[in-house]
């Protein structure tokens, strides 16, 4: 028999697990329209330098004047961290925002699968890996949906939402309601590798390392090329290094197994950047030193 997902509507509390740039993101996202929100990681460290990061983000909307004092302090005060999964047996919803890796995943919401209530929705924030797959481990893949917020999730309008093979229509509609009340846009994605942005965004960053492996241009020369040229936020180097390059490796990996097509061979480049530890801003090291 189907499991009683929540309404969108009877939302209270929020759970994201892990503290990283996007866990933290999706975790500010939901404090500040009001949820109360669990963050989870399984290092203390990690919660601390997450906190961090949402203060010094509400902070700056607070000088833009967006935002008052005592409403970033609200936000603030709406996150409990924790170390501890059993918190989330008070979860109306959950995301999953852990490191791109389907055996982490795994392990994740076979934990949640015993700790959340019947009617918990159980998102996941995974940016390439199969939907359906993930939700196959719980006994609940009906409840299970692709959550895919953009980064940084609290400047980024977009959710792409992905449904597996089993996720029911209820699941959809509270999902895409609840983006729609955390003030996002919803792009919806069938389940298949990379879904529509990182299908698109990979194989061109990708390709940005075989221009730069081959010598056809300068690392600010194709990212100047992009920007004035297409006009782009930001060049597809930049964007790589912002990313983590560890994350476009595992997602080009992800489209290269999953679509067995040649053009999505990871760069030998990228592969070896990751290998050196050269992983973009948060090493302090990628293309680009920082």
């Amino acid at each position: 028999m189907a499991s009683q997902i929540v309404k969108a509507a009877a939302v209270k509390t929020f759970g994201v697990i892990g503290a990283g740039q996007m866990g933290n993101g999706i975790a500010q996202v939901a404090a500040s329209k009001g949820y109360n929100v669990l963050l989870n990681d399984v290092h203390q460290k990690g919660l601390d330098n997450g906190k961090a990061t949402i203060e010094k983000s509400l902070t700056r909307f607070v000088k833009k004047g967006t935002m008052t004092e005592d409403e970033a302090a609200a936000v603030v005060g709406r996150i409990t961290f924790t170390t501890s999964l059993d918190a989330f047996a008070e979860a109306d919803c959950v995301v999953e925002a852990a490191p791109e890796s389907e055996e982490l995943k795994n392990k994740l919401f076979r934990s949640l699968d015993e700790i959340c209530p019947p009617h918990t929705m159980l998102g996941t924030n995974t940016s390439s890996i199969s939907v359906t797959r993930i939700a196959s481990i719980t006994k609940r893949p009906e409840n299970v949906v692709g959550m895919h917020f953009m980064n940084p999730p609290p400047l980024m309008k977009l959710i792409e939402i992905i449904r597996g093979m089993a996720t029911s229509d209820a699941t959809f509609a509270t999902c895409k309601e609840l983006s729609e009340k955390l003030g996002k846009t919803v792009a919806v994605s069938e389940d298949r590798p990379g879904f529509i942005t990182n299908r698109i965004l990979m194989p061109m960053i990708n390709e940005a390392f075989y221009t730069l492996m081959e010598g056809v241009g300068k690392p600010e020369d194709i990212d100047t090329a992009m920007k004035l040229g297409m006009n782009h936020p930001m060049g597809p180097l930049t964007l790589a290094d912002y990313i983590g390059l560890d994350t476009c490796l595992a997602i080009m990996r992800v489209l290269h197994d999953g679509l067995g097509d040649t053009k999505y061979r990871p760069c030998p480049l990228l592969i070896q950047y990751v290998d050196a530890g050269w992983l973009g801003r948060k090493s302090g090291r990628g293309v680009y030193q920082y």
